[in-house]
């Protein structure tokens, strides 16, 4: 399935920069552009988007405030942060709120393309140099225990899902994931359905994350 993506970023020159990136991408269907968070929203209310690229610095209202938005209106929306700095309060802000990536601007634009395509596919994804500070929350968010194992059961886990909660720590997609264990992408589906169910979550993201802060794997 091809993909509709919506850059939102009120610097010009760095939106052309980003259009031009996913121009020709297999993968995408249209791109759509907004200047402002106030003009993205107008967008999709009146689009099917599937994947945004946010800017977090965005004037009047920010990427974070603007996700927040577009995660109430509609769940399954992936949306991907876009920031020239990495300031910790301002991950786990975008985090809360409901971001599937976090994303230097100095990413290179073939790794972008990358993350794209994995986040619309389910995988979280974390610019390597904000991986301690998402570390750091998790391991604040919640006295952890020794036993990974011991916790695994706590959640009623099968081995297999334990395995497959491991593998989307590690930011694979359902279909790496199918690829890597040797199973259809149908099974691997179900068993991620499963996990999130069992664990109480909405999304993958935060099933990384409970499972990183509670040492389930």
């Amino acid at each position: 399935m091809k993909l509709n993506i919506l850059i939102v970023e009120d610097h010009e020159l760095t939106r052309f920069g980003l259009k031009t990136t996913f121009e020709g991408v297999d993968y995408v269907n249209t791109i759509f552009e907004a200047e402002s968070a106030e003009k993205a929203l107008e967008i999709f209310d009146s689009n099917q988007i599937d994947v945004i690229i946010m800017d977090l610095g965005l004037p009047g209202m920010n990427g974070i405030e603007a996700t927040q938005k577009i995660r109430s209106r509609k769940k399954d929306v992936k949306v991907i942060m876009l920031t020239s700095h990495n300031d910790e309060k301002e991950v786990i802000s975008s985090l809360k709120a409901g971001a599937n990536a976090y994303c230097s601007k100095e990413i290179n634009p073939q790794r972008l393309i990358s993350v794209v395509q994995s986040v619309a596919d389910g995988a979280a994804w974390f610019d390597p140099s904000i991986a301690h500070i998402v570390l750091k929350a998790s391991c604040q968010a919640q006295v952890q225990e020794d036993n990974s194992a011991e916790n695994a059961k706590k959640y009623d886990l099968t081995a297999r899902e334990s395995q497959i909660l491991k593998l989307m720590t590690e930011g694979y997609s359902n279909m790496e994931i199918a690829q890597i264990l040797v199973i259809s992408i149908n099974t691997t589906k179900a068993h991620v359905a499963n996990i999130l169910q069992k664990l109480e979550v909405d999304d993958r993201l935060q099933a990384a994350l409970k499972a990183l802060k509670n040492k389930i794997v």
